[in-house]
């Protein structure tokens, strides 16, 4: 359909929008070409899982990023805003198990239906840059890169304690452990030791610390959880002799940040995959048991540490490096073997940990660090963790954190029982995954077990599309065609059969977004046109896993010498979640029954809020819950495509930008997406009565009244507070404010001269232009039928006239004695006493001073006159 300069009566969103968005695609109106001569900008959301639907989290997320790349496209600037698809992953398996679909076809399914509903959105994607994950052509490089960096020793491979799902046959990453279980089958999760695949990314911790304090544009909460993630610490090394050890054993390692404390332990405690314990389980049943039982509990700290703390003596003891003394060692549930050295020094009158074991299994709780006030701390309910002066520590007595952490060091290293050392609490990246839809780790092994990267020329190993399932495990492991294989001196090899974590390919996708289209390279020269991305846009849920990756990602392709920026994300905006009411009944055994606000009746009050509700379904009232997030499990989601389909896709822009500010959580409400409707109604009627009127004449020569002085005067600060909101601020709901404002003024200031329809066709032109960013369907009609031949989505942002913003006369609040009497208008040039002699004039402000002596009358330029008078 060819658009039209002739505006409709009524508007109609569902016959422009798609036709406007054909116009784009057939004029490529949002493809990125490189072009050095111009300011790039590189606008990206976080891409998308393909689960078959858009939410409203996806909706709020991208029309975000589409504000702002609009908004720089206006601005001059070269925009690129891509998208693609986050296309591996267990959810597709699922699927595929429970619909007997391949899971390569419900992916790419839904990716199509997926791909519909974002452009019936008009999101502004240079649709010729569209990956998915899931593409041979993407994931080959992925696995010519993992060669490299196993080239390099960036890459290994090594036994480790990992959280097991027994009913997904999958490793599960500790904060897919919740309560226990695993995130998506509920199945309590077990420990096991597996060998799995590791980059280094702890070799880039330092770097990833301190480029964290030059990443200003990052929200301060990301780069904390960031930091507390790494967790730097210095400490001491400390090395424990062994008193009738097990064979080859002969000290016990620790690293502590308080060897302040050393003269306070009173126990060691291992982990439960410690050799000495495991020595011990060979002897004892009761502690085979205890580990056994364990193995059945999470790797993950957040879980242990609120677990009961619980263990068992071992038949072995440590000597205290100070003090000779004998040391029991225990086994308990809260140690873990990932961290540290599966070891710790336990402190119980200083750790609470430590407090909670000694308490429950009576051993001894000395305090050596002394309270505020040097005396030593009351440690009956709880220890005491703050630092202070030791106490109860012979020779170190009385020194404070960093004096004691000094000297016990230095003695303990001289007698060659230590070492200062830095820790972290990031440990290296467990990648592998025992399922099917994920990318093949390329290596090969010989008949001896050694392992051989894949050749260049035989990637990428391509994972088999066309499977059968039988049960939940990996199908790979049993397809010879795909397990069996060669080596280079011809003989026979077997392919590893586990998979990459998704986040491997959430890592580096943004930079081949720059080149998608080159079969001969990772990246091309177009990667340092483009890179760093300026703007990223994503949840805050994804601030530690997937951001730190994606860097420790991109400074390893950087030092591989593929991209030369450091950071891949300038800055980073992270928005909130979408909410809506829960509306529920009990259904027995603590459960309930979620009905979805489609299929649930409201009555409000006066003020719009939801007082009772019932079902469709039988009329029967339903329980109104709280406000949550729009999720599945609380069936309080909110269909986009019925919107669109009611309202059209500006409607939805409009109002999830008016809202909420982007990094606060949007509170949905049904009647204010009403309002946004109402909204573009009005504007489309303003314009229609304006355009049938025929042509307004030219503004320059034109005498204006004062009313017309006061709407252009208004038209230009609109522009410098949303040019303000948009581009610094990001406070779009303030900004259509603003617009919103200047609409109604528009609509109520008389347009029946030459010089009113002048100011008008200005008015409407700019409000057209700052509106274009979020409501571009509707934008682009309204500019044609405004007079314009160039497109809206190639117009530049409007510049504010700052001889429109002067003043002739400026308002000021006259105050008596603090309290407000008047608004006096006075020429924009009057001066103190001409401030002063126009409050003094008002009659309201004559009342209150009459027969009061003035004692003085205070003038701040600009904004009010305070006339204070005796009482």
């Amino acid at each position: 359909m060819a658009m039209q300069d002739s505006l409709s009566e009524r508007y109609e969103p569902g016959v422009i929008e798609p036709a406007v968005q054909q116009y784009w695609e057939d004029g490529r109106v949002f493809k990125a070409d490189e072009d050095p001569d111009r300011e790039k900008f590189y606008c990206l959301c976080m891409f998308p899982y393909p689960s078959g639907r858009l939410h409203m989290g996806h909706v709020r997320n991208y029309t975000i990023g589409d504000v702002i790349a609009r908004y720089q496209r206006m601005q001059g600037r070269n925009v690129l805003q891509p998208m693609g698809w986050d296309a591996f992953g267990l959810p597709a398996e699922n699927a595929a198990i429970e619909n007997n679909v391949p899971p390569a076809e419900w992916t790419r399914s839904n990716i199509a239906y997926m791909r519909g509903q974002l452009k019936r959105l008009g999101f502004a994607y240079d649709w010729d840059r569209e990956l998915a994950t899931c593409d041979p052509a993407y994931y080959r490089w992925e696995q010519w890169f993992f060669t490299r960096l196993y080239e390099k020793g960036l890459v290994y491979r090594a036994t480790a304690v990992v959280n097991w799902d027994p009913v997904d046959q999958t490793v599960l990453a500790n904060e897919q452990v919740i309560d226990g279980c695993g995130w998506r089958s509920g199945a309590p999760v077990e420990r096991r030791e597996i060998p799995q695949w590791f980059p280094r990314i702890t070799a880039s911790a330092d770097e990833l610390l301190e480029e964290l304090d030059r990443m200003d544009e990052w929200p301060e909460a990301v780069r904390t959880m960031q930091r507390n993630w790494i967790g730097r610490s210095e400490g001491l090394s400390i090395r424990f002799a062994l008193n009738d050890g097990p064979a080859g054993l002969d000290e016990l390692e620790v690293f502590t940040t308080r060897p302040d404390t050393l003269l306070g332990a009173t126990y060691m405690a291992v982990a439960p995959e410690h050799p000495l314990a495991l020595a011990a389980a060979a002897d004892d049943p009761a502690v085979a048991a205890f580990i056994e039982e364990c193995r059945h509990q999470s790797t993950s700290e957040a879980v242990i540490e609120k677990l009961e703390k619980r263990g068992m003596a071992l038949p072995v003891t440590v000597r205290h490096p100070l003090t000779g003394d004998a040391l029991p060692v225990w086994v308990a549930n809260f140690v873990l073997m990932s961290y540290g050295t599966g070891a710790v020094m336990s402190v119980p009158a200083h750790d609470q940990r430590d407090w909670e074991f000694a308490r429950k299994y009576d051993l001894p709780i000395v305090p050596v660090i002394a309270t505020s006030d040097g005396t030593a701390p009351d440690v009956s309910a709880g220890a005491f963790t703050e630092r202070g002066a030791t106490i109860n520590s012979g020779r170190f007595d009385g020194l404070d954190f960093t004096a004691a952490f000094d000297a016990i060091a230095s003695a303990l290293e001289a007698d060659g029982r230590a070492e200062r050392r830095v820790q972290y609490r990031l440990r290296d990246w467990l990648v592998s995954r025992q399922r099917y839809w994920v990318c093949p780790i390329p290596v090969v092994y010989d008949a001896d077990g050694n392992v051989q990267p894949e050749r260049d020329e035989r990637l990428p190993v391509a994972l088999p599309e066309d499977i059968a399932w039988e049960g939940v495990a990996s199908p790979l492991r049993s397809m010879p065609a795909f397990t069996e294989t060669t080596l280079p001196d011809g003989s026979a090899g077997r392919r590893e059969t586990d998979t990459f974590d998704t986040f491997f390919e959430s890592s580096w996708y943004f930079a081949r977004f720059c080149c998608a289209d080159n079969p001969d390279a990772m990246f091309d020269a177009r990667v340092d046109y483009w890179m760093p991305v300026d703007i990223y846009i994503g949840g805050i849920e994804h601030a530690v896993l997937h951001l730190l990756y994606a860097r420790f990602f991109h400074k390893a392709m950087r030092d591989a010498g593929l991209v030369s920026s450091d950071e891949p994300f300038k800055r980073l905006l992270t928005q909130g979640m979408v909410c809506k009411e829960t509306y529920f009944r009990e259904t027995g055994g603590g459960r309930k029954q979620y009905f979805n606000p489609a299929d649930v009746d409201v009555e409000t009050d006066d003020k719009g809020r939801v007082i009772a509700a019932r079902a469709h379904l039988d009329g029967q009232p339903v329980t109104i819950g709280p406000v949550e997030k729009m999720s599945k499990s609380k069936n309080n989601g909110v269909d986009p495509q019925a919107l669109i389909d009611r309202y059209g896709a500006d409607t939805v822009r409009l109002y999830t930008m008016f809202a909420a500010p982007p990094d606060q959580s949007l509170e949905w409400s049904d009647s204010a997406v009403e309002g946004a409707f109402r909204f573009l109604k009005s504007l489309w009627r303003l314009v229609h009565e304006h355009v049938t009127a025929g042509p307004a004449p030219a503004l320059a020569a034109l005498t204006l009244d004062a009313d017309q002085k006061a709407l252009r005067r208004h038209i230009h600060e609109t522009i410098v507070k949303v040019s303000d909101d948009v581009s610094r601020r990001y406070k779009f709901n303030t900004a259509i404010a603003a617009v919103m404002e200047l609409v109604n003024h528009l609509s109520r200031t008389p347009a029946a001269n030459d010089a009113g329809r002048a100011v008008r066709q200005e008015g409407l032109d700019t409000v057209v232009l700052l509106l274009a960013p979020i409501v571009p369907h509707v934008g682009h009609v309204l500019w044609r039928a405004l007079g314009h031949r160039e497109d809206l989505a190639g117009a530049p942002w409007p510049v504010a006239d700052e001889a429109a913003l002067v003043r002739d006369a400026i308002e000021l609040v006259v105050q008596v004695n603090g309290r407000k009497r008047a608004v006096v208008s006075v020429p924009a040039d009057a001066d103190k006493a001409a401030c002063e002699q126009a409050a003094m004039a008002d009659d309201n402000v004559a009342r209150f001073t009459a027969g009061k002596a003035v004692r003085k009358v205070i003038v701040v330029p600009g904004k009010l006159v305070n006339i204070v008078v005796q009482e």
